[in-house]
């Protein structure tokens, strides 16, 4: 199997306090990684740290947290902590997020969502090797800015880039690049634009069920969530589904939530969520992987037969030899 294999932590089932017996599990499990989310849940890195002392040796990364809800100074010690906690092992992933979460749940400012990321990561760069930084940036000012404590071991940074302009600046100038809802015919493009040597990471919702049109109807909602934010509508029209969800799109706009949901076509749905059995699920994921995906990061999602806690059991890699 690839030689990254990820989880999403904590599990969507049940708390962080109630995670760790499970999280303890996955390296033993083979799992490699464990990949922390940031919307309206639990923070990005809490689960990190925790993760760090109930699961040494797992390689921890946050997929992502936002440039624009933290300042720049406090990105910087919150990565320091965990690169410190983690030698080595922790990825800080960041990314330019949504208006709804800079904007309206976080009164912050969605403003060059480009640029912002951009430079935070360039002040990060600097940040996390120790250098004391003063510079003015296109979005932001740092006056003599130094870490108390640096880590020894500066974290890699990966950003979450959906389109060409952003996937570039992650092959250019980050170690990493971070993508989402995507089907694994969709991963050669995404590749293209990153070259080879660019680390590709994608969380994957999964969802270990045989009852097909149950998964759908409860993926149609999670699509449509994702898929009618700015970012997400001009990157599937990049990777070609324009049309096919202008229906969702358009009933989105008129205020009718319901059409929407049912102009999402079975195809669309199928080829952005995993389901099936254990062994047809963990088959797609490794297509994903021989289309060129580095670093699949797994998210149970619960609604199918088979409880999550048996799911991420099922859906470990399996070992060869």
């Amino acid at each position: 199997m690839t030689p990254n294999w990820g989880m999403t932590i904590p599990f969507y089932d049940r708390s962080l306090a109630k995670s760790q017996e499970l999280i303890a599990e996955l390296p033993g499990l083979g799992y490699t990684d464990a990949w922390s989310a940031e919307v309206n849940g639990n923070d990005g890195f809490v689960p990190l740290a925790l993760a760090t002392q109930w699961a040494p040796g797992l390689r921890l990364g946050s997929a992502i947290v936002p440039v624009s809800t933290r300042g720049p100074g406090l990105l910087a010690m919150s990565a320091a902590t965990l690169a410190d906690l983690a030698p080595g092992r922790f990825v800080l992933g960041i990314g330019s997020s949504s208006p709804a979460i800079v904007e309206r749940w976080n009164a912050g400012e969605f403003a060059k969502p480009y640029a912002r990321t951009r430079d935070t990561l360039r002040f990060l760069r600097r940040a996390l090797a120790g250098e004391k930084v003063s510079e003015r940036y296109e979005t932001f000012e740092i006056k003599g800015f130094r870490l108390e404590r640096a880590p020894k071991t500066a974290p890699r940074i990966v950003l979450a880039a959906l389109r060409p302009r952003m996937l570039r600046l992650a092959a250019e100038e980050a170690d990493g690049a971070i993508t989402n809802w995507l089907a694994p015919e969709d991963v050669p493009k995404v590749r293209a634009e990153i070259g080879p040597d660019t680390e590709l990471i994608a969380r994957l919702f999964v969802c270990v069920s045989e009852d097909a049109d149950k998964v759908r109807e409860m993926a149609r909602r999670m699509l449509a969530g994702y898929l009618t934010v700015p970012a997400y509508a001009a990157f599937h029209d990049w990777l070609g589904r324009g049309e096919v969800l202008r229906p969702m799109h358009e009933a989105w706009a008129a205020g009718d939530r319901q059409a929407a949901l049912k102009a999402i076509p079975d195809e669309v749905v199928d080829a952005l969520v995993v389901h099936g059995d254990a062994a047809t699920c963990r088959a797609r994921i490794r297509r994903y992987v021989d289309n060129g995906l580095d670093t699949p990061v797994l998210a149970p999602i619960p609604g199918g037969e088979v409880p999550i806690e048996q799911a991420v059991r099922d859906l470990a890699p399996i070992r060869e030899g």
